[in-house]
């Protein structure tokens, strides 16, 4: 059975990408940093395991990888979920919340790639999915510091599919548009109308939206796809 970790898959999105993970025969970890009764839940729900790490901390991350290789003795997918936004004038944003959206949003990524990358390499196969975000791709005002961390998320995913595609490892992003999950609650009817305008397909993203996309990444229909950005938005950005 080919294992995979799933960095903040207690809820929304990386909830329902473990859910698919395990429908096409994964055995998931599911990493979570606060949430213990969610992440229970979902790998009760996935027969996955719970495992608790801050993505932020090298040295967490480190145990926390050993730890699943000792397990399992390899583990084939690593998708880096974990995230957390800010909506707010860049200069209100307190030094401490933006040293926390770059170090997990984007150092959580680099964290996480570089503890599996040794295994991987030396087996001559993995795969790495990177989730960034449509403002990644274009900026958006009042989450300056969460586009910037989501932009590094795009840049670091082209340059180590570069550098690993050699090893026989191909390392991907989806990039999600508008997606109807509790990190979205806090907008009121009218900005969600306002919104709802500029997507082409007339509907918001669900979480499902982009498990699709990694688990299409992580199959073998993907395996001449190496260092792109999968874009999931209804077509909000084109």
């Amino acid at each position: 059975m080919k294992t995979a970790l799933v960095t903040g898959g207690s809820r929304g999105i990386g909830a329902e990408i473990c859910r698919q993970l395990a429908d096409s025969g994964y055995f998931v970890y599911v990493n979570y940093c606060n949430s213990s009764e969610s992440a229970q839940q979902v790998a009760k729900e996935t027969g996955g395991k719970a495992i608790c790490f801050d993505v932020s901390d090298n040295k967490s991350v480190k145990k926390a990888v050993n730890s699943i290789f000792a397990e399992s003795g390899c583990l084939d997918l690593l998708v880096n979920n974990a995230g957390i936004s800010e909506i707010d004038l860049f200069h209100c944003v307190s030094e401490e919340r933006a040293d926390q959206i770059l170090n997990i949003n984007l150092k959580g990524v680099l964290n996480c790639s570089r503890a599996v990358l040794p295994m991987m390499i030396s087996k001559k196969s993995g795969c790495i999915i990177n989730i960034s975000s449509i403002w990644g791709q274009c900026g958006a005002s009042c989450e300056v510091d969460y586009s910037a961390s989501k932009a590094g998320v795009i840049g670091f995913t082209k340059a180590l599919a570069s550098e690993v595609g050699p090893s026989g490892i191909r390392v991907n992003c989806v990039s999600p548009g508008f997606i109807m999950t509790e990190m979205n609650k806090d907008f009121s009817v009218t900005d969600l109308d306002e919104i709802l305008s500029e997507i082409p397909l007339c509907r918001f993203g669900q979480p499902n939206d982009i498990a699709n996309a990694v688990s299409f990444l992580a199959s073998e229909k993907a395996s001449f796809i190496t260092g792109q950005v999968i874009a999931v938005n209804g077509g909000m950005l084109i």
